[in-house]
């Protein structure tokens, strides 16, 4: 299966982490593209002064660990396409040029049904993504689930929990399962 990261779910470092994590296991293809790392790396921007530094080093690791994921197309694509927020309508050539079967996106109201349908796509919220994934091999989501717990105890120095963590980044349903 091959999915399409949208910009509003690379960005937040915990729900990035875990997307990526479950697909390193081989669950999913991950797709984007380069206006879609552009978008995050300009996001970070309010982070604070380094923000943008940091995620321009995560997107870097990102095109390294993934040199096949990032998605180009003919600008003629763009111009066939539709969709209610014309700002995104590059997300759904993205999808197109690359053979997508989903767009993982939390913005449900820019991507209608039937506008993906047309095009051989669906469209899924990142929790019930990974809650489905969990289903299927909660192992491997687990092990995922503990490498960026770990990993945020690590930078933040702080003694997080499983469901907070996972909560905290809108992944609610997948927090609940997981920490059963």
């Amino acid at each position: 299966m091959k999915v399409l990261i949208d910009t509003c779910v690379l960005y937040p470092t915990v729900m990035r982490s875990v997307v990526v994590g479950v697909a390193a296991t081989g669950a999913f293809k991950p797709l984007w593209s380069a206006r879609i790392l552009e978008e995050w790396a300009r996001a970070a921007r309010k982070l604070g002064p380094g923000g943008e530094a940091q995620a321009r080093a995560e997107i870097s690791q990102l095109r390294t660990q993934w040199p096949e994921a990032e998605m180009i197309w003919k600008p003629s694509l763009e111009s066939r396409l539709w969709l209610p927020d014309p700002n995104d309508v590059h997300v759904l050539a993205a999808a197109v040029a690359g053979s997508a079967d989903v767009i993982l996106t939390l913005n449900a109201a820019d991507f209608p049904r039937n506008v993906l349908a047309d095009e051989g796509l669906s469209r899924a919220d990142p929790d019930a993504f990974l809650l489905g994934h969990w289903q299927a091999g909660p192992g491997a989501v687990l092990g995922v689930c503990n490498s960026v717990l770990a990993e945020a105890r690590r930078l933040s120095g702080a003694h997080w929990e499983m469901r907070a963590l996972l909560k905290k980044a809108r992944l609610p349903r997948l927090a609940k399962a997981v920490a059963g």
